[in-house]
């Protein structure tokens, strides 16, 4: 009995370890520019930074509308976000870590916003 119990215990502490390894893997970082549509604190519980990035109009036939193509993000870091809140409407670029799973705590979007800097016109 005792070894079954150290057996199911191991496991349980080896596919926590794994699920928290998992959850803090970069699968990709990168830089997106745009407009800065929206930016808000959400959640119910857990409040999270969540915003919206217009990176530009697609016009995939001629002689249609221009679509806008929104990417979302989150952000984690507090001195980002206030950033991102009073940059709302202006052309930014933002350096993004895209994580292969994400905590509820950490945003609704597996890209992690880390760093903005304002694009000078």
């Amino acid at each position: 009995m005792k070894k079954w119990i150290g057996i199911s215990s191991a496991t349980v502490i080896l596919g926590v370890i794994i699920f928290f390894l998992v959850c803090n893997f970069n699968y990709s970082d990168g830089k997106r520019a745009g407009v800065l549509v929206k930016f808000s604190r959400k959640g119910f519980v857990m409040k999270t930074y969540e915003g919206d990035l217009n990176l530009g109009g697609v016009n995939p036939m001629p002689g249609n509308t221009i679509a806008n193509n929104i990417w979302k993000f989150s952000v984690n870091d507090k001195k980002v976000a206030q950033q991102l809140m009073e940059l709302e409407g202006q052309k930014v670029k933002l350096h993004y870590k895209q994580k292969v799973k994400i905590m509820p705590w950490q945003g609704d979007t597996p890209y992690l916003v880390d760093a903005v800097s304002v694009i000078e016109e």
